[in-house]
């Protein structure tokens, strides 16, 4: 999952309309304000009168004497300005610019690097042209079910049932949503194939992404495989090294099915930069495996599983596959229907 030089250029497109539309409107708020305060626009032409008249004196005489007095000048134009803007009921920014991001000004960069507004719609397009999006609109807080978890049989690991377990975890993933512009939280989903993993990690991306929060999911094949293009093949592909940027400064990276790829001590040693780095930042992970802690320190190292067991909330889900289940009620309603 990686921006092409066409999606590139789209966003850059997309800002370029965000600031010719704020042109437009400010140009058409001006008009009304003036059409309605004839002397702010008086005002607003001393002002720049003065400026100009001031600079010419200050060129011809060859002193700075024409510019002294015209910071005291221009204040009590402007506080006359803002006293006939609030007398009139409008809000005191009517005549500024109204950006969509006051830190770029709706250019997508600051000091040259990318806004987070810039990353947050490289993510959100590269959803758009996914089949994550339409993922997530089936899995999501709303559709998780509980009907799928055992309500009798009681985990003796737990003391509870399944489905009085799993109602404590999905309070725990809406806490975590719910925090997480104030806390960015890790969790480690651990638990079988099929138990809901994927599925709740999908319910917080869902949420977060209509919140605004840049939101990265990938399979730990396609972490890893692209940590490696860009550490060790040093690809050019500027595509893979923005996505390889994204991994590490986007708000939640979702790592999916971590144990699934190829363990080495490449993808050990990057593992742990991944969960420090972002540790140390601050920024939100949530990561699902079959693995148990066992597994992993000796895939990945007890350094690893210790920042982890530290800076994470370990979550263990329990059950049988659902995928398995929902297959299973889908033959016998089936059968039902041809019986019938």
């Amino acid at each position: 999952m990686a921006l092409s030089n066409s999606q590139y250029n789209a966003i850059l497109r997309e800002y370029e309309r965000l600031q010719a539309e704020e042109r437009s409107e400010l140009a058409e708020r001006r008009e009304e304000v003036f059409r309605r305060i004839p002397r702010l626009k008086e005002l607003d032409r001393m002002a720049g009168n003065s400026a100009m008249d001031r600079f010419r004196r200050a060129v011809k005489s060859g002193t700075d004497d024409a510019v002294q007095g015209f910071s005291e000048e221009v204040r009590r134009i402007e506080e006359e300005k803002a006293r006939l803007i609030k007398e009139a009921g409008y809000p005191p920014d009517i005549l500024l610019p109204r950006y969509r991001c006051a830190k770029c000004r709706d250019t997508g960069f600051v000091d040259g690097k990318k806004c987070t507004c810039f990353q947050t719609k490289a993510i959100r397009m590269l959803y758009a042209r996914s089949n994550l999006e339409r993922i997530m609109e089936s899995e999501n807080f709303r559709s998780f079910s509980l009907e799928w978890y055992d309500s009798e049989r009681i985990i003796n690991a737990i003391g509870m049932t399944e489905r009085a377990y799993m109602e404590r975890v999905l309070e725990i993933c809406r806490d975590y949503v719910k925090n997480f512009r104030n806390r960015r939280g890790n969790i480690l989903f651990q638990g079988n194939t099929g138990v809901g993993k994927t599925f709740l990690s999908n319910c917080i991306a869902k949420d977060l992404i209509e919140e605004g929060f840049s939101v990265i999911y990938l399979t730990a094949g396609e972490l890893f495989d692209c940590l490696a293009e860009v550490r060790i093949d040093k690809t050019e592909d500027l595509a893979k090294r923005e996505l390889f940027d994204y991994i590490f400064s986007c708000d939640l990276l979702l790592v999916d099915d971590l144990g699934t790829e190829v363990v080495n001590t490449f993808t050990s040693s990057q593992f742990f930069y991944l969960v420090n780095r972002r540790l140390n930042e601050e920024r939100g992970t949530v990561i699902s495996t079959n693995l148990s802690m066992r597994m992993m320190r000796d895939l990945y190292t007890e350094r690893v599983t210790s920042r982890i067991t530290s800076g994470y909330d370990i979550v263990m889900l329990y059950g049988d596959d659902i995928r398995r289940k929902k297959r299973i009620k889908e033959l016998a309603e089936a059968n039902r229907q041809k019986e019938q």
